[in-house]
């Protein structure tokens, strides 16, 4: 099959024939019809996540049909579409996964990181791991749903409950979580790059009732604020901007050192949390309520071929929601 495969950490992926997956006891074997490009795919690729297998097919926010089961693997029939997430495998047994945190299980693997994902033709999953999916939402706009959507969804329930909501960093996952917050009834506010028009435009388009630069003060303090971006200074900046009480949610998987600052920013009860991987529960959550807000995300196609490119439009912060890689074009 034709895929994009990264051979060595940090160098540009290569174009490549490699032999299609087959799959094992409990897998099924899916035909990619779209997979999104995560920044967690460029931490992938440029080394910022240690030790993973390569070569290595990235890729983690799949959408594609099912052409074949392998043994005992029963749950989807030939031909049904389903979404194969970052979460990959877990143990099952160990605390965590038994007290329903396998988002936490040390032996977890992870989609186009120890396992190949969606940067091809086919892709092999465990199936007690994907999703259904609505079929509202056609295959292009779900597959950011599987990552952005997911850790988004997870990372807006740990935001708890208020009224004024701030999302720094308006990507991928923040352009879908404005549309949960809002519907639940958030009021939020978008921070973005110093001089990002384009980036804060986008934001009141979906309903944030304020937008302005990451290094700006809201115009009221915040319940709550989730970190989107990689970005560690960003964190004493959310702290300045909440209420006592309020809390900070750090939602990447990667994130550059966070300064030091002052007690006092975090006093009166103010917390700051992070958000590691998902669940299979916060995918049927999200999946339920998402045609119901509805959510609609906004992408931007590339054939597979122009995976380097679509990376490098998503490090310089050039893409207006998310990217997606169609295998077929």
């Amino acid at each position: 099959m034709r895929a994009m495969l990264l051979r060595q950490s940090g160098a540009p992926l290569e174009a490549a024939e490699i032999p299609q997956p087959r799959p094992g006891p409990g897998q099924v074997l899916v035909r990619v019809s779209a997979c999104a490009v995560c920044r967690t795919d460029l931490h992938v690729v440029d080394g910022e996540l240690a030790r993973p297998k390569l070569p290595l097919v990235p890729g983690h926010e799949i959408v594609g049909r099912v052409l074949e089961a392998g043994a005992g693997a029963k749950r989807f029939a030939p031909g049904t579409r389903v979404g194969i997430p970052w979460l990959g495998w877990t143990c099952g047994d160990c605390e965590f996964c038994r007290s329903g945190r396998e988002n936490l299980c040390p032996e977890a693997r992870f989609t186009g990181y120890q396992i190949d994902g969606g940067y091809g033709e086919f892709a092999v999953a465990d199936e007690r791991f994907c999703f259904a999916l609505p079929d509202e939402i056609d295959d292009v706009h779900a597959a950011p749903l599987l990552c952005a959507g997911l850790i988004g969804y997870r990372a807006l329930v740990k935001a708890g409950s208020g009224q004024h909501l701030g999302l720094y960093g308006f990507g991928a996952a923040a352009h879908i979580v404005i549309q949960i917050a809002r519907w639940q009834g958030w009021q939020v506010h978008a921070f973005t790059r110093p001089g990002d028009a384009k980036a804060q435009g986008f934001a009141r388009q979906l309903g944030a009732i304020w937008a302005g630069a990451s290094d700006q003060p809201p115009p009221v303090p915040l319940d709550a604020a989730i970190v989107f971006a990689p970005v560690g200074s960003l964190v004493p900046a959310a702290l300045r901007a909440l209420s006592p009480g309020g809390r900070v949610v750090c939602a990447g998987i990667h994130m550059s050192d966070i300064p030091a600052f002052p007690y006092e920013l975090l006093w009166r009860e103010r917390e700051i949390v992070s958000v590691a991987n998902l669940t299979r529960r916060d995918g049927e959550e999200f999946f339920a309520i998402a045609p119901r807000v509805p959510v609609r995300t906004h992408v931007e196609t590339f054939p597979l071929a122009q995976a380097n490119e679509a990376l490098k439009r998503l490090r310089e912060g050039r893409l207006t929601g998310a990217a997606v890689l169609l295998p077929e074009n």
